[in-house]
């Protein structure tokens, strides 16, 4: 691990630098990601106080996503980070899924790709291998629940169609997206994606069904193939 040269330590700014300071006097989103991690880290290392330390994590394990897809020995790879630390980031990580689990089951409403991402992005973006998930909306597009259908690379010769719309029948669904991860981190489609949008909305005219969208998430970013192929749904 590199060693940074500064050797201020937390203890050694202006009060008004020091992330829990700024947390009780300004409000917690005003704090970067690293002073979020330096607060659980509570002390840094010798040369290292706990922002950069924190800012090393964050860099090296690909984020708060990458935290939580990696394990705690990762975590303990880095000089001055024990048990007791790696387990109190990965404990505040889990919380936040959890958080984001609770959102699924409020019933919220679907109106738009980003109302998807931030429905389900936060789990996905953890996931190390693709996984395809099926939401089911009424038809004032509230959320009805979801089905993960398919791990690994889908095309439409792969994923049967009518598994994808099996749930949504029997529940009396009026409408379903589609998601899917690339855990590669860029969210543009294949050539696959775009065949099994085709096949999927084309079985939508004989069920009474429609397709609303299908969302790819990679990483911080994500793509819409409605608004990226809109003749698709002509």
């Amino acid at each position: 691990m590199k060693i940074q040269k500064n050797n201020r330590r937390i203890n050694d700014m202006q009060n008004f630098d020091r992330p829990r300071e700024r947390l009780i006097a300004d409000g917690v989103e005003v704090l970067s990601n690293a002073e979020l991690l330096a607060i659980l880290l509570g002390s840094g290392t010798q040369g290292q106080n706990a922002i950069e330390l924190g800012n090393d994590i964050l860099a090296g394990l690909g984020g708060f996503h990458g935290i939580h897809r990696h394990g705690i020995e990762e975590l303990m790879r880095y000089k001055g980070v024990g048990e007791a630390k790696a387990t109190r980031i990965k404990a505040a990580v889990e919380l936040g899924n959890r958080m984001s689990i609770e959102a699924i089951h409020r019933q919220p409403v679907i109106r738009s790709p980003e109302d998807v991402v931030s429905l389900v992005g936060h789990e996905m973006r953890a996931k190390e291998h693709e996984e395809l998930w099926v939401i089911r909306l009424d038809v004032r597009n509230r959320f009805l629940g979801l089905e993960k259908l398919y791990k690994g690379t889908q095309d439409s010769a792969t994923v049967r169609v009518a598994e994808i719309y099996k749930t949504a029948l029997r529940k009396s669904a009026y409408a379903i997206m589609l998601v899917h991860n690339h855990p590669s981190g860029d969210p543009s489609e294949s050539p696959e994606d775009v065949n099994l949008t085709k096949a999927v909305i084309e079985a939508a005219k004989y069920l009474d069904m429609h397709l609303l969208d299908h969302i790819i998430i990679g990483g911080l970013h994500f793509r819409s193939l409605k608004r990226q192929y809109p003749s698709l749904w002509d």
